[in-house]
């Protein structure tokens, strides 16, 4: 058999692993550690920057959400306001042409009423020379006479004495 229980053998066995043991701890078991203790201390690290970055991110997120509504707000204001100074200018424009379409048709009404009134005065002026002539004809075919035109001058005068009494 290839293997046999030998105490020489278990002997040497335990001085070598001891001595390995022992070279291992003195010089390989502290730089394993430091690195792995190195490699745990990166990690925790890494993931506390990942955390401070996340939570950068959620405050960048954040201030971002804030400049939109912020900018929306400003938008709505804007909005509104170039909506109330449309709305003003519109009815400022209807005043404005109400007033001048009342003054037109004020003007019109004084002219047509102008108008009137001379062609009334025209007319007046106008049965007034008809009169006239008529009563000029009337009173010379009445009066052709110098009797008739004494008549009437004494007739006129006595109406006269009568009103002044």
């Amino acid at each position: 058999m290839l293997i046999e229980f030998s105490y020489g053998l278990i002997f040497w066995m335990l001085v070598s692993f001891t001595a390995v043991l022992f070279i291992l701890g003195k010089f390989a078991w502290k730089p394993i550690l430091k690195g792995l203790k190195d490699r745990e201390t990166s990690i925790a690290d890494a993931l506390n920057e990942a955390k401070k970055a996340r939570e950068e991110m959620s405050a960048l997120n954040a201030r971002n959400e804030e400049l939109m509504r912020a900018a929306r707000e400003e938008r709505e204001v804007m909005l509104k306001e170039a909506r109330d100074i449309r709305d003003k200018e519109i009815a400022e424009a209807k005043s404005k042409a109400k007033a001048e379409a009342d003054a037109l048709l004020s003007r019109a009404r004084t002219d047509i009423q102008n108008e009137k009134n001379a062609a009334i005065t025209e007319m007046k002026n106008q049965v007034a020379e008809l009169s006239i002539l008529v009563a000029e004809r009337i009173l010379k075919e009445k009066l052709e006479t110098s009797a008739a035109q004494q008549a009437l001058v004494d007739k006129v005068m006595g109406e006269a004495d009568l009103r002044k009494s």
